[in-house]
């Protein structure tokens, strides 16, 4: 049996995967956040053949890319054989959007030969399944908010720009970008009242269509869920089995408190 390897980047999920898998080789990269604990193996990017023996010389044979990670700088002069070789498929890939540099990710480390696997496949349990998790039922009209922001992410899954939206009264107050789901809802907080139909409103989180889920997947947690309050929502609807759900127990008792709701369905 090959041994797994966590490339971890910020946040808790890596921390999360290393807690069920403590023999697994824990991976951070040179310049990224992490919040992982030791023992460690630090790497960078511009020397991608030092990880690819590292992990081969551990026994690593499966890998899941776990956490929050913005693009990296990285520093030509510094890049190895490997990187050198890899550098004019990434620059090509880096013109387009997050998903096709993770798909060439995902390619360059099966060519090495190993395995990628997602979050959810290595911590069963880990996303929202079908029905009311925690809080009140949603209404008819929060459904209706609801499907009109999966319309609108449909639509834009063709440009790579983000995995969430905020709907409220039928109105679109924000889209997910770059900045990620923290900024959506700061934006959607700070909106006037004159522009939203009162408060209210609903978040979906969503993966893009034709997503490869084992790196990205959407994902929620107790800090979504004080976010959102705080934009004034009424709660958060998201693809069954398609979102990662962090820290379980903490979120149910964020969506307590709030008295928010979180509903998953299929989209």
């Amino acid at each position: 049996m090959g041994r797994l390897a966590i490339l971890s980047g910020g946040g808790g999920l890596p921390v999360m995967i290393a807690a069920a898998h403590p023999d697994a080789v824990r991976v951070v990269f040179h310049g990224v956040a992490h919040a992982m604990q030791p023992p460690l193996a630090e790497h960078r990017f511009e020397k991608m053949g030092a990880l690819f023996e590292a992990l081969k010389a551990e026994g690593v044979t499966e890998v899941v890319l776990a956490g929050a990670m913005a693009r990296p700088p990285l520093d030509p002069s510094q890049f190895d054989q490997t990187m050198m070789q890899l550098a004019p498929r990434l620059m090509a890939a880096l013109q387009g959007g997050d998903d096709a540099i993770l798909r060439l990710i995902i390619a360059i480390f099966e060519e090495q030969g190993f395995k990628v696997l997602g979050a959810h496949e290595v911590l069963p349990g880990l996303t929202v399944e079908e029905g009311l998790f925690a809080g009140p039922e949603p209404s008819e009209a929060q459904l209706q908010d609801a499907s009109k922001a999966m319309d609108i992410l449909l639509a834009l899954s063709p440009l790579d720009v983000g995995q969430g939206a905020v709907v409220a009264g039928g109105l679109c107050l924000g889209i997910e970008t770059l900045q990620g789901t923290d900024a959506l809802l700061r934006f959607v907080g700070d909106t006037p009242d004159h522009l939203r139909r009162g408060k209210g409103g609903v978040l979906v989180k969503a993966p893009k269509r034709g997503q490869d889920l084992r790196v990205d997947m959407p994902a929620v947690g107790p800090e979504t869920i004080r976010n959102a309050a705080r934009a004034g929502l009424d709660g958060i609807v998201v693809s069954a089995g398609k979102v990662v759900l962090i820290d379980r127990d903490a979120t149910r008792t964020a969506l307590e408190e709030s008295g928010l709701f979180l509903f998953a369905r299929v989209l």
